[in-house]
């Protein structure tokens, strides 16, 4: 009688772990299913977005910021992810930062840092907007061109020379000195050789010690009005001293 007992307890207590087994599976298969089934179908009509809106863009147009962030009026609010918004615009070479808010319960908005312009990179030929790192934001396609001070070199290969022309295009614009001529193009193929074209004038920097040469160039060039001596080039590489090279007749032919 003992040992029935014991098997009748021991059936039933494998019987209670069975049971309780299948209940759990049917618990975890349901909250898959239930998981799975949101995720194919994120229930529109839960929170349905009605306004994406973006504040601080100037350079990036409202359509284009939605083509990057792919999301769209009607999807359900609760299902957007904002990491993974932000990390699709951060893609974008114009936007710096982004800040996404869901403001309850059918807006979406997003706060966009942009890059600025800082200057034209021309290489080979094809000129691209840069920022102040010298960072690639878009190729000019048409013939309308900003003022801005227009930099040749290849920053892939004359990195050095394109971070020196970068500081001297800084000073220049902290100084005025950009905004008082029509056209700047910097020529930033090595450090040591360091030019500029100035209006047509052809000024030899080399490296370092810009503010110092800058306030030598303003100095000359008012020296060079006065006695209407058309240059050849201005070389101002030496401390404290600068070359200029009349334009001879035979140049002037």
């Amino acid at each position: 009688m003992k040992v029935n007992r014991v098997k009748r307890g021991r059936r039933a207590f494998v019987f209670g772990i069975a049971w309780k087994t299948a209940v759990i599976l049917c618990v975890v298969s349901a909250a898959a299913g239930s998981y799975g089934y949101l995720a194919m179908h994120p229930f529109p009509s839960l929170m349905p977005i009605k306004h994406i809106a973006f504040q601080g863009n100037r350079h990036l147009t409202d359509d284009e910021l939605k083509a990057f962030i792919g999301i769209h009026p009607g999807e359900s609010l609760v299902m957007v992810s904002s990491t993974k918004v932000a990390q699709q615009l951060l893609q974008s070479p114009w936007v710096r930062s982004v800040n996404v808010r869901k403001e309850f319960p059918d807006i979406v908005l997003l706060q966009i840092e942009e890059a600025e312009p800082f200057a034209l990179l021309d290489m080979s030929g094809h000129l691209f907007l840069v920022d102040e790192k010298g960072k690639l934001l878009e190729e000019l396609k048409d013939a309308s061109v900003p003022f801005l001070p227009v930099i040749t070199c290849d920053p892939y290969k004359e990195k050095e020379g394109l971070a020196e022309a970068l500081a001297l295009a800084k000073l220049m614009m902290e100084k005025g000195f950009s905004s008082e001529r029509d056209r700047i193009e910097i020529i930033a193929h090595t450090p040591h050789e360091l030019a500029m074209i100035v209006d047509g004038t052809h000024v030899k920097i080399g490296a370092g010690g810009y503010e110092e040469k800058l306030e030598r160039l303003i100095r000359l060039e008012e020296d060079i009005r006065n006695m209407v001596l058309p240059v050849d080039y201005i070389d101002l590489r030496f401390a404290h001293k600068a070359i200029v090279k009349p334009l001879t007749g035979k140049n002037e032919q």
